[in-house]
């Protein structure tokens, strides 16, 4: 049994931001104790309003390399795309 803390990826959503953004890699024994550490080390100069910390083993990422394969069946899918659509501009964030 590995005597190191977990690994835990940490995202912060900034002052006027409306999304979290990766911002660093941390170790520490649990969650709670994540988050306090991802406090002191990221957002020293208050520009945090939330912080989400997971476990790198948690995470599932694909390969660049699969880049066409995974993403290009979406091509077929032109209403997916917003250029059918006017959104009012007093409708803001979408």
């Amino acid at each position: 049994m590995s005597s190191e803390w977990p690994l835990w990826e940490v995202f912060i959503r900034g002052q006027h931001g409306l999304n979290h953004r990766h911002v660093g890699s941390l170790h520490a024994p649990d969650a709670e104790v994540a988050i306090k550490h991802a406090r002191d080390v990221y957002t020293r100069r208050n520009e945090g309003v939330s912080i989400w910390v997971v476990k790198s083993v948690y995470i599932a990422a694909s390969s660049p390399s699969d880049k066409g394969p995974l993403f290009e069946p979406s091509n077929d899918k032109v209403y997916r795309h917003p250029t059918f659509y006017d959104i009012p501009d007093e409708i803001g964030h979408m």
